[in-house]
This record gives structure tokens, sequence and C-alpha cells, in this order.
């Protein structure tokens, strides 16, 4: 006999028989049917998950705190060593340039340049946002931050 999708058949005694409950009182599975007398389990038998019998659930219990800012702009980060191995001396850097790079993957809210690292090299910086430190170290070094 060849092996098809018809004729296929668990092996012998692999499979137990399922219990038959409530099929007579001398079966031993009659009457209640193995679930008890009474109580939430003879019915369904189930509930809801995180159900906690009736008394305040955990997730009522503990206080909400804090909030999500919808107005908050999230800004891609770039800090000024990025910018130090990438860029040479004299470009002009938008958000479109750093995208095209792929030294950012989106636009999210805007680019924000970070003062982290040293700039050596003149540059013009076009973003949404620079932090105090990065704006003072582009213009130290000759170059211009200008916000779009």
């Amino acid at each position: 006999m060849a092996f098809s999708l018809e004729n296929l058949r668990p092996a012998p005694g692999s499979r137990p028989k399922s219990k038959r409950v409530g099929r007579g009182s001398s079966s031993g599975k009659g009457k209640t049917s193995s679930r008890g007398h009474k109580g939430q389990g003879r019915g369904t038998g189930k509930v809801r998950m995180f159900f906690e019998g009736g008394q305040t659930p955990l997730f009522r219990r503990i206080p909400i705190k804090g909030f999500k800012n919808r107005n908050a702009k999230e800004y891609v980060i770039i800090n000024l060593s990025t910018l130090e191995e990438v860029f040479e001396e004299g470009n002009v850097i938008t958000p479109e340039i750093l995208l095209e790079k792929k030294i950012i993957k989106n636009l999210k809210d805007g680019v924000k340049i970070l003062g982290k690292g040293e700039l050596t090299k003149a540059l013009v910086v076009k973003a949404h946002a620079f932090s105090r430190t990065a704006k003072e170290k582009i213009e130290a070094v000759g170059g211009k931050a200008e916000v779009i």
C-alpha cells in the first residue's frame, strides 16, 4: 500500500479513545460528569482572562501614572561626531541629504542636532532643532546652524 494523504492513519494505540462522560451512574462518570456539585466550574468551566473571582482585578487596583503627550515632537537625533565623519568642509547638510546618505531612516517630526563629539570642519547645517552646545560648536569653527 502506497503512502498518500487519503490512507494515512495514526499508529494503533497512539491515540487514546475519548472518555465518554454523563452516560449513567454505572460508567463512573455519570450524573455530574466529573464536574463536581454547583459552582462556576459546572457551567462553562471557563472564566475570562485576569478574572480574580469577583475581587477588584489587579489592573484596576494599580493607580494610573503619567500620560502620553500627543503634541510632543519626536525628533531624529544626530550628533556632531556623525557629521564630522561623513561630511567634508563646506558641505550643506539638510534632512534630505541625511536621508540620501542613509544616516537617518526616516524624518519623524524633524532632525535635531546634538553637540556630542568634536567638529573641526565648517559646515552649513539646516535642521529642525539644535541643542545649545551643538549650535555653539558649529559656529565656533565658522559653520552655520540654520533652523528650518
